[in-house]
Protein backbone atom coordinates (compact mmCIF):
# COMPACT_ATOMS: atom_id res chain seq x y z
CA UNK A 1 0.00 0.00 0.00
CA UNK A 2 1.44 3.63 -0.45
CA UNK A 3 2.68 5.31 2.50
CA UNK A 4 2.24 8.85 2.91
CA UNK A 5 4.83 8.90 6.06
CA UNK A 6 6.55 12.03 6.19
CA UNK A 7 10.99 12.19 6.06
CA UNK A 8 12.37 13.18 9.56
CA UNK A 9 15.48 14.24 9.83
CA UNK A 10 17.35 16.50 12.27
CA UNK A 11 18.50 19.53 11.41
CA UNK A 12 21.94 20.41 13.04
CA UNK A 13 21.55 24.44 12.10
CA UNK A 14 18.11 24.70 14.14
CA UNK A 15 18.58 22.10 16.69
CA UNK A 16 15.35 20.98 15.58
CA UNK A 17 13.48 17.34 14.11
CA UNK A 18 12.31 18.79 10.55
CA UNK A 19 10.02 17.55 8.16
CA UNK A 20 12.10 17.35 4.10
CA UNK A 21 10.51 19.31 1.73
CA UNK A 22 10.67 16.44 -0.72
CA UNK A 23 10.98 17.32 -4.53
CA UNK A 24 8.46 15.72 -6.76
CA UNK A 25 7.59 14.18 -3.67
CA UNK A 26 4.24 13.00 -5.62
CA UNK A 27 5.84 11.60 -8.71
CA UNK A 28 8.34 9.20 -6.21
CA UNK A 29 5.55 8.45 -4.31
CA UNK A 30 3.87 7.30 -7.42
CA UNK A 31 6.80 5.37 -8.93
CA UNK A 32 8.04 3.67 -5.59
CA UNK A 33 4.86 3.01 -3.63
CA UNK A 34 1.42 2.30 -6.45
CA UNK A 35 2.04 -0.98 -8.00
CA UNK A 36 1.39 1.16 -11.96
CA UNK A 37 4.54 3.07 -10.92
CA UNK A 38 6.73 0.18 -10.26
CA UNK A 39 6.32 -1.00 -13.45
CA UNK A 40 6.98 2.50 -14.93
CA UNK A 41 10.37 2.31 -12.78
CA UNK A 42 11.53 -1.50 -14.40
CA UNK A 43 10.42 -0.31 -17.83
CA UNK A 44 11.84 3.01 -17.81
CA UNK A 45 13.00 5.47 -14.55
CA UNK A 46 15.97 3.47 -13.93
CA UNK A 47 17.52 3.39 -17.02
CA UNK A 48 19.93 5.96 -18.26
CA UNK A 49 18.24 7.04 -20.88
CA UNK A 50 15.34 8.21 -18.79
CA UNK A 51 17.92 10.50 -16.86
CA UNK A 52 19.95 11.31 -20.06
CA UNK A 53 16.59 12.68 -21.70
CA UNK A 54 15.94 14.45 -18.50
CA UNK A 55 19.45 16.69 -18.24
CA UNK A 56 19.51 17.30 -21.54
CA UNK A 57 16.23 19.44 -21.05
CA UNK A 58 17.91 20.96 -18.09
CA UNK A 59 20.44 21.74 -20.30
CA UNK A 60 18.44 23.48 -23.17
CA UNK A 61 18.48 27.36 -22.13
CA UNK A 62 14.09 27.36 -21.68
CA UNK A 63 15.01 25.77 -18.61
CA UNK A 64 16.61 29.02 -17.17
CA UNK A 65 12.81 29.79 -16.70
CA UNK A 66 12.92 27.69 -13.82
CA UNK A 67 15.63 28.97 -11.68
CA UNK A 68 13.55 32.13 -10.09
CA UNK A 69 10.55 29.88 -9.08
CA UNK A 70 13.06 26.94 -7.51
CA UNK A 71 15.79 29.41 -5.87
CA UNK A 72 11.74 31.34 -3.99
CA UNK A 73 10.05 27.98 -3.45
CA UNK A 74 12.87 26.30 -1.50
CA UNK A 75 14.35 29.53 -0.09
CA UNK A 76 17.91 29.48 -1.60
CA UNK A 77 20.18 32.56 -0.70
CA UNK A 78 21.69 33.86 -3.63
CA UNK A 79 23.99 35.87 -1.71
CA UNK A 80 25.90 32.87 -1.38
CA UNK A 81 26.41 32.42 -4.99
CA UNK A 82 29.59 32.56 -6.51
CA UNK A 83 27.90 34.40 -9.93
CA UNK A 84 24.80 36.25 -10.20
CA UNK A 85 21.61 34.88 -10.72
CA UNK A 86 21.22 36.14 -14.21
CA UNK A 87 24.30 34.41 -15.60
CA UNK A 88 23.30 30.97 -15.42
CA UNK A 89 22.54 29.97 -18.78
CA UNK A 90 20.18 27.09 -18.08
CA UNK A 91 19.05 25.30 -14.86
CA UNK A 92 21.63 22.77 -14.93
CA UNK A 93 24.03 25.49 -15.37
CA UNK A 94 22.61 26.73 -12.16
CA UNK A 95 22.43 23.67 -10.39
CA UNK A 96 26.11 22.91 -9.56
CA UNK A 97 26.91 26.36 -9.40
CA UNK A 98 29.89 26.92 -7.25
CA UNK A 99 29.27 28.92 -4.12
CA UNK A 100 31.50 31.85 -2.43
CA UNK A 101 34.04 30.11 -0.16
CA UNK A 102 32.70 32.15 2.86
CA UNK A 103 29.56 30.67 2.15
CA UNK A 104 31.28 26.99 3.64
CA UNK A 105 34.21 27.83 5.72
CA UNK A 106 35.89 24.31 5.93
CA UNK A 107 36.50 23.47 10.32
CA UNK A 108 39.78 24.55 11.10
CA UNK A 109 41.03 21.89 13.04
CA UNK A 110 43.90 20.15 11.82
CA UNK A 111 42.59 16.98 13.61
CA UNK A 112 38.89 17.10 12.46
CA UNK A 113 37.29 15.57 9.32
CA UNK A 114 34.18 17.25 7.32
CA UNK A 115 31.05 16.50 5.78
CA UNK A 116 32.14 16.29 2.00
CA UNK A 117 28.31 17.82 0.87
CA UNK A 118 25.41 19.37 2.01
CA UNK A 119 22.96 17.22 2.67
CA UNK A 120 21.04 14.64 5.25
CA UNK A 121 24.17 12.68 6.51
CA UNK A 122 23.11 9.46 8.17
CA UNK A 123 26.43 7.39 10.21
CA UNK A 124 26.80 3.84 10.45
CA UNK A 125 29.98 3.50 12.81
CA UNK A 126 30.31 -0.69 12.35
CA UNK A 127 29.13 -1.61 8.94
CA UNK A 128 29.62 -4.66 10.29
CA UNK A 129 27.18 -4.59 13.15
CA UNK A 130 24.27 -2.56 11.56
CA UNK A 131 20.97 -3.90 11.26
CA UNK A 132 19.11 -1.20 10.14
CA UNK A 133 19.86 0.93 6.82
CA UNK A 134 16.39 2.82 6.72
CA UNK A 135 14.67 -0.56 7.03
CA UNK A 136 15.09 -2.66 10.29
CA UNK A 137 16.54 -6.02 9.44
CA UNK A 138 18.12 -5.12 6.39
CA UNK A 139 22.21 -5.46 6.38
CA UNK A 140 24.45 -3.13 4.17
CA UNK A 141 26.33 -5.75 1.34
CA UNK A 142 29.54 -3.78 1.74
CA UNK A 143 31.20 -6.27 -0.94
CA UNK A 144 28.46 -5.12 -3.28
CA UNK A 145 28.88 -1.31 -2.96
CA UNK A 146 32.45 -1.61 -3.33
CA UNK A 147 32.73 -4.48 -6.22
CA UNK A 148 35.58 -5.60 -3.79
CA UNK A 149 35.42 -8.39 -1.53
CA UNK A 150 39.03 -7.62 -0.34
CA UNK A 151 38.54 -3.55 0.41
CA UNK A 152 34.92 -5.19 2.12
CA UNK A 153 36.80 -7.58 4.35
CA UNK A 154 39.28 -4.19 5.29
CA UNK A 155 36.50 -2.00 5.71
CA UNK A 156 33.65 -4.48 7.30
CA UNK A 157 34.44 -3.42 10.96
CA UNK A 158 34.73 0.74 9.58
CA UNK A 159 32.23 3.21 9.68
CA UNK A 160 30.66 4.67 7.11
CA UNK A 161 28.97 8.33 6.54
CA UNK A 162 25.97 8.31 3.81
CA UNK A 163 25.27 11.99 2.63
CA UNK A 164 22.48 12.17 0.58
CA UNK A 165 22.03 15.26 -1.57
CA UNK A 166 18.40 16.56 -2.49
CA UNK A 167 17.97 18.58 -5.89
CA UNK A 168 17.43 21.32 -3.47
CA UNK A 169 21.13 21.25 -1.79
CA UNK A 170 24.51 22.30 -2.96
CA UNK A 171 25.70 19.74 -5.35
CA UNK A 172 29.64 20.03 -5.43
CA UNK A 173 31.37 17.04 -3.22
CA UNK A 174 34.41 17.91 -1.64
CA UNK A 175 37.20 16.04 -0.06
CA UNK A 176 36.68 15.54 3.93
CA UNK A 177 40.56 15.74 4.62
CA UNK A 178 43.78 16.00 3.12
CA UNK A 179 45.30 12.73 1.42
CA UNK A 180 46.01 11.79 -2.00
CA UNK A 181 43.61 10.43 -4.40
CA UNK A 182 43.48 7.60 -6.71
CA UNK A 183 42.14 7.31 -9.96
CA UNK A 184 38.14 7.10 -10.09
CA UNK A 185 36.99 3.67 -10.76
CA UNK A 186 33.52 3.49 -12.48
CA UNK A 187 31.16 1.03 -11.32
CA UNK A 188 27.78 0.58 -13.65
CA UNK A 189 24.74 0.36 -12.68
CA UNK A 190 21.02 1.63 -12.76
CA UNK A 191 19.76 4.92 -11.92
CA UNK A 192 17.11 4.09 -8.85
CA UNK A 193 16.18 7.49 -6.79
CA UNK A 194 18.67 7.52 -3.06
CA UNK A 195 15.59 9.65 -1.25
CA UNK A 196 14.63 7.40 1.46
CA UNK A 197 11.20 6.99 -0.29
CA UNK A 198 12.87 4.93 -2.74
CA UNK A 199 15.58 3.12 0.03
CA UNK A 200 12.24 1.92 1.91
CA UNK A 201 11.21 -0.16 -0.71
CA UNK A 202 14.51 -0.87 -1.84
CA UNK A 203 17.48 -0.18 0.24
CA UNK A 204 19.48 -2.47 -1.85
CA UNK A 205 19.60 0.83 -4.25
CA UNK A 206 22.72 2.10 -3.00
CA UNK A 207 25.07 -1.07 -3.88
CA UNK A 208 23.49 -0.90 -7.28
CA UNK A 209 23.33 1.85 -8.78
CA UNK A 210 25.84 3.23 -11.09
CA UNK A 211 28.94 4.81 -8.71
CA UNK A 212 32.60 5.77 -8.85
CA UNK A 213 35.28 4.76 -6.31
CA UNK A 214 38.00 6.48 -5.47
CA UNK A 215 40.90 5.25 -2.46
CA UNK A 216 42.42 8.20 -1.05
CA UNK A 217 45.79 7.93 1.33
CA UNK A 218 45.67 9.44 4.17
CA UNK A 219 48.78 10.90 6.55
CA UNK A 220 46.77 10.34 9.44
CA UNK A 221 43.71 7.92 9.00
CA UNK A 222 45.36 5.43 6.88
CA UNK A 223 43.12 4.16 3.74
CA UNK A 224 40.02 6.60 3.25
CA UNK A 225 37.15 5.65 0.36
CA UNK A 226 34.60 8.06 -1.34
CA UNK A 227 32.18 6.84 -3.47
CA UNK A 228 30.23 9.21 -5.46
CA UNK A 229 26.31 7.46 -6.21
CA UNK A 230 24.68 8.37 -9.28
CA UNK A 231 20.57 8.38 -9.21
CA UNK A 232 17.23 8.97 -11.30
CA UNK A 233 18.49 12.49 -13.22
CA UNK A 234 22.06 12.45 -12.64
CA UNK A 235 23.34 11.49 -15.90
CA UNK A 236 26.79 12.84 -15.40
CA UNK A 237 29.26 12.77 -12.07
CA UNK A 238 31.62 15.08 -12.92
CA UNK A 239 35.54 15.54 -11.70
CA UNK A 240 37.07 18.21 -10.85
CA UNK A 241 40.32 16.93 -8.77
CA UNK A 242 43.41 15.45 -10.18
CA UNK A 243 44.43 11.52 -9.19
CA UNK A 244 47.57 10.97 -7.61
CA UNK A 245 48.13 14.80 -6.97
CA UNK A 246 47.47 15.75 -2.82
CA UNK A 247 44.28 17.86 -1.51
CA UNK A 248 44.04 19.98 1.34
CA UNK A 249 40.70 19.30 3.45
CA UNK A 250 37.67 20.94 1.78
CA UNK A 251 39.29 20.60 -2.13
CA UNK A 252 36.64 20.14 -4.64
CA UNK A 253 36.37 16.47 -5.35
CA UNK A 254 33.97 17.03 -8.58
CA UNK A 255 30.21 17.47 -8.97
CA UNK A 256 26.88 15.94 -10.37
CA UNK A 257 24.81 17.31 -13.08
CA UNK A 258 20.51 17.59 -12.37
CA UNK A 259 19.04 15.36 -9.66
CA UNK A 260 19.05 14.13 -6.06
CA UNK A 261 22.23 12.15 -5.02
CA UNK A 262 24.38 10.53 -2.58
CA UNK A 263 28.28 10.39 -1.44
CA UNK A 264 29.69 8.04 0.54
CA UNK A 265 32.54 7.77 2.80
CA UNK A 266 33.87 4.82 4.57
CA UNK A 267 36.63 5.02 6.98
CA UNK A 268 38.79 1.75 8.45
CA UNK A 269 38.07 1.27 12.07
CA UNK A 270 38.25 2.87 14.86
CA UNK A 271 40.31 6.21 13.01
CA UNK A 272 37.19 8.20 13.80
CA UNK A 273 35.97 10.06 17.13
CA UNK A 274 32.08 10.65 15.63
CA UNK A 275 29.99 13.65 16.48
CA UNK A 276 27.39 13.10 19.47
CA UNK A 277 24.74 13.95 17.02
CA UNK A 278 25.75 12.19 14.53
CA UNK A 279 26.13 8.96 16.52
CA UNK A 280 22.96 9.83 18.34
CA UNK A 281 20.69 9.62 15.19
CA UNK A 282 22.27 7.19 13.37
CA UNK A 283 21.68 4.41 16.13
CA UNK A 284 17.75 5.85 15.48
CA UNK A 285 18.22 5.15 12.12
CA UNK A 286 17.65 9.56 11.45
CA UNK A 287 20.02 11.65 9.17
CA UNK A 288 21.35 14.78 10.24
CA UNK A 289 21.29 18.23 7.83
CA UNK A 290 24.51 19.63 7.69
CA UNK A 291 26.69 21.40 5.56
CA UNK A 292 30.02 21.08 3.58
CA UNK A 293 33.08 21.78 5.61
CA UNK A 294 31.41 21.38 8.99
CA UNK A 295 33.16 19.22 11.57
CA UNK A 296 31.58 15.81 11.63
CA UNK A 297 34.70 14.17 13.68
CA UNK A 298 38.04 13.91 14.57
CA UNK A 299 40.23 11.76 13.06
CA UNK A 300 42.39 9.01 15.20
CA UNK A 301 45.61 8.47 14.99
CA UNK A 302 46.42 4.90 14.79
Amino acid sequence: MPSSEPIIFFNRHTGQLETEAVYGESFLRWVYENPLGKIALAALVKRAGFSQWYGWRMDRPASAAKIAPFIATYGLDPASFAEPVASYRSFNDFFYRKLKPSARPIDGDPASIVFPADGRHMLIENIAACDRFFVKGIRFDLAALLGSAELARQFANGSMLISRLCPVDYHRFHFPCAGTPGEPLPINGPLYSVSPIALKQRPSILWENKRCLTQITTPSLGEVLFLEIGATCVGTIMHTSAPQQPVAKGDEKGYFRFGGSCVITLYEPNRVTWDADLIKHGKAGREVYAWMGERCGVGVRA
